[in-house]
Formats: structure tokens, sequence, C-alpha cells
């Protein structure tokens, strides 16, 4: 009854008639101040912030003094953090795709360790069932936590030789434990020297340094801007056609009904998203969640930035990430075991035959190795040597075609390399001593914090470095190489012996 303040002296027949009329005026009323309401917005700016931008600021001061080390600047210094997953070939993919990020948005890339072989999956792309950006972002960092307490951290960086890169000044790093150490104000001495016997302060310190790196309390103003987008609706190009088209993969009809799901990819510029002028430009951090991407029917998973015509220095970059080597440490090790141990030349069997769709497909897998042996022996002399990299133990060699070559010793030889092989061990300690990841700290004041990783947090266990030094005694193999379709590792060693990575001088491991 508000429009009948100013009415006064209304006799009660008067009064019936307004009151009977009232349901009319009041739509009126409410027409007239939607077509208002409508009118100004149509003609006023409205940015993410226009209408809640009180209850922003609110709650960004709030999350300012839950997490009270986001005002470390660094100097003005500015990070790119993402969550790698699945195995070592995926990890090592990953790597490559946040160097180049992280140069193109003029960002220093925070290093990760190497974690466990699938001790985090990210799921399917083109199933469109994966994880989201801020759960992978939280499985990666309780996955570090444990690694540091049970003193098993082994960086990328201890294992990729990114030393050229550094001294071209195309990327810039800094390692995963000094960062955290400097920006959460972690003691990560102690978490490496307590073990599983972390204090209860220090492990609330790592759950919210977790917290707010995994991007759990979303963005907060100038010191983390989480990413959200995945592969379910984004695929990040750079200077490759107009931003925001859609991508030529979607899913398809009989998918949106099973799964109930809407999702559109689109094509986007990652530099305009996330580059300067944007709202991920003022935060210390830029949080990723999975960086992996492949080829799928025609397009990137994620991740299409194959060229930079109009950047020559990723241009530059693109091309050198291409084949990325292992520390000389590795590379070293695996020319000696091919020029002392096998002392001829050999072919190189990568057999992955226990691991998820390759159970499946043995025949097909020793049909390849049957094809290429049979060649070589109508071409040459006897015994062909062959070097068996499987992840098929030698006791289940018996009955399959892997038991049959092992006795023919007349034609071939075998080799292969066990975890407790000498050169292995060898090997494994140059690299825990070495600590190439700590090497190339640039970031202000981080050398205290290097000092007491190097003491308190080298690993109590040897790193696991088969798998490194079996790919390239196969980047040696002169007589030709047989891997598993479909196997990232397999792909991993094309490239080695591609770039030609044995015929190479011996590197110095300095």
């Amino acid at each position: 009854m508000f429009f009948n303040l100013n009415r006064t002296g209304a006799n009660p027949k008067q009064w019936i008639k307004k009151k009977r009329r009232s349901p009319l005026f009041f739509l009126s009323i409410s027409l007239i101040s939607l077509l208002f309401l409508f009118f100004f917005l149509a003609h006023t700016p409205i940015t993410n912030y226009t209408i809640f931008s009180a209850s922003s600021k609110a709650a960004n001061l709030a999350l300012s003094q839950k997490y009270p080390h986001c005002e470390a600047r660094f100097h003005g210094e500015k990070f790119l953090w993402y969550a790698p997953h699945s195995g070592f070939s995926n990890q090592l993919s990953e790597f490559k795709n946040a160097i180049l990020m992280a140069s193109i948005l003029n960002r220093t890339l925070i290093v990760p360790p190497i974690l466990d072989h699938h001790a985090v999956a990210l799921g399917s792309c083109p199933k469109f069932r994966v994880q989201s950006p801020k759960e992978i972002r939280v499985s990666v960092w309780d996955h570090i936590v444990e690694l540091l307490r049970s003193r098993r951290y082994v960086s990328m960086a201890d294992i990729i030789d990114i030393s050229s890169l550094l001294s071209s000044s195309l990327v810039r790093a800094v390692d995963f434990r000094v960062f955290v150490s400097l920006w959460c104000g972690l003691n990560l001495d102690l978490v490496c020297s307590n073990g599983l016997n972390v204090p209860p302060s220090l492990v609330d310190s790592l759950n919210q340094c977790g917290s707010l790196l995994s991007g759990i309390d979303g963005n907060i103003d100038r010191c983390l801007f989480a990413v959200d987008e995945d592969c379910r609706t984004t695929v990040w190009t750079y200077q490759n056609g107009v931003d925001g088209t859609l991508d030529s993969f979607q899913p398809d009809e009989q998918l949106k009904k099973k799964k109930k799901i809407s999702y559109v990819r689109r094509r986007r510029d990652v530099y305009k998203a996330l580059g300067p002028g944007s709202e991920a430009e003022s935060a210390t951090v830029l949080a990723f969640g999975s960086l992996f991407t492949s080829r799928y029917k025609g397009s990137e998973l994620y991740i299409d930035i194959q060229k930079a015509p109009g950047d020559p220095r990723i241009e530059s970059l693109i091309n050198k990430i291409e084949f990325l080597p292992f520390v000389p440490e590795i590379i070293n090790s695996g020319k000696q075991f091919a020029a002392q141990t096998i002392k001829a030349p050999f072919l190189c069997a990568q057999l992955r035959l226990l691991d998820g769709q390759f159970k499946n497909h043995w025949k097909a897998t020793f049909l390849s190795l049957r094809q290429k042996l049979e060649s070589l022996r109508q071409a040459g002399s006897r015994p062909i040597h062959i070097f068996v990299m499987t992840d098929l133990p030698r006791g289940n060699w018996t009955g399959n075609y892997l038991g049959d070559l092992a006795r023919d010793s007349v034609n071939f030889k075998l080799y292969f390399l066990p975890e407790e092989d000498l050169l292995v061990m060898n090997m494994a300690k140059k690299l825990a001593l070495a600590r190439r990841g700590l090497r190339f700290e640039s970031v202000p004041g981080s050398l205290d914090a290097v000092a007491k990783v190097e003491k308190h947090c080298s690993p109590d266990i040897l790193p696991d470095v088969l798998l490194y030094l079996e790919e390239t005694v196969c980047s040696c193999a002169s007589l030709g190489f047989v891997g598993t379709v479909g196997s990232t590792i397999a792909q991993s060693i094309e490239v080695m012996r591609k770039f030609d990575l044995c015929s190479s001088p011996t590197q110095t491991a300095s």
C-alpha cells in the first residue's frame, strides 16, 4: 500500500474501488520498473565486478588476511604453476607445454617433481570425463607433500636438461621446493627432516599453502589466478586464427545425451586471455590444471601452438622444445652400456605388454618385432643383438615370443637392464649428487632456501632411473627400433632417434 501514502481523505467507497484495481496497478508498476532496469543495464558497461564489486573486495580482503604471504611480491616477478600427471612421458610432454606457456606469458616456470607413475590421473578428454583443474591441482599437491615427507623428491630438471633454454633466456625457472619455501614461508627443511612425524603447526601451514596454490578459495587479487578452463571447453592457441571460434572437435549428440553434457570447445588465444590487460595479469601466480594435449580427430585436445611466425622468440622456443635431452649423467651411461656391454650393432625392442590397453594387444606387438627380425635375418649375419625394454618380468617370458627368442641363442642375443644392475645404481647416485634442479635459481632471496633444500631434502632413496637409461640405450640402436603402437614411451624414443642423440659427443657431467 506504499503507493497510497500521499492520498489522504479518501472515503471508504473510493478506497474499496482502488483496492479492487490494485492488482493491475501493481502489474503496471512492475512492468515499468523492469523496463527502466533493462534500459539502465543496456546502456551501462558491466564487468564481472560491477554488481558484486563490494562483496568481491570484501572477499579478497578476507582471503588476503587468510593468506598473508600473498603480499610477497618477489620484486614484481610472476610465476606459472601447473599440475602434471600420469606416467613420465606424459609428464615430460606437459613440461614442454609449461615451458612454452611460461615464455609466452613472460612468467617464471615453477619446475615440478616427477610424480610416481599414475599417482595422479587426468581422465579422458575425448570422453569429456576428466578431473577439474582444481581437483587435479589438489591431488598433485598431496602427492608432492608425500614425496617430500618420504624423501623421494626428484625434480623434472634433475632428469631433463634445460640449461640451454635458461642460458639463452628463452625461459626462467625456479624449483618448486624453493618457490613454496619463499612464497608460503614454509620450513621445508623441517618437513623433510621429520619425515612422517611433521609437527601439527607445520601440517597446518602445508595445508594452507596447498589450498592457496590449488585455488580452493578461488582467485585472490594480485596473488593467484586459477585457470579453470580445461580440455572440455578450451583449446589454447597463440597467434592462430580468430580468438573464440569453435574448435573442430565437439562432443557428438550421442555423448551429449548419454552423459548429459553441454560442453562447447572454443579456441582461445592464451596471450589475450591470460596475458597483459587480462584479469590474470596482476596475479603473482597463474595456476593451470593439466597441460597435457594430444592429437584427436584432427584437432589438439587442449593446446594447439605449433608455430608462431609473428613472434621469432617463441618460434625458436617451439623448435627447441621438440626435443629436450636427458641430463649428461643419463646420456653418458646409456652410451656406455651400448658401447661396453652390447659392443655390436643392435636392435631395440620396446614392448609394453602389461599396462592399460596394451595388455590386450600382445599378438600385434610381437608381430611387428617378428617381421623386423625376419628382415634382419635375411639381410645380415647372426646372431642378431637385441636390447629388450619391457614391463613383462623375465619369469613370465615362457610360452610367448620373448621366451622363444631367449632360447634361440644361435640366431639371437638378448640384452636387458635390471634395476639392480651396477650401471643403473651408479647413475642414480650421480643424479642424486648432481642436484641439477637446484642449480638455476634466479629468484631474489632464494640462495638460503636452496641451501636448506640441498641440506635437508636430498633423496634418502635412490631415484628410479631405469626408464631414462633404457630410452637412451634404445636411441643408440643402429639396427633399428620396434616400439609398441600407441605408447608414449615409444614416441619419446622416436624423437630421440630423430635428433641422433647417440652420435653426439659424450657430454661433461659438470
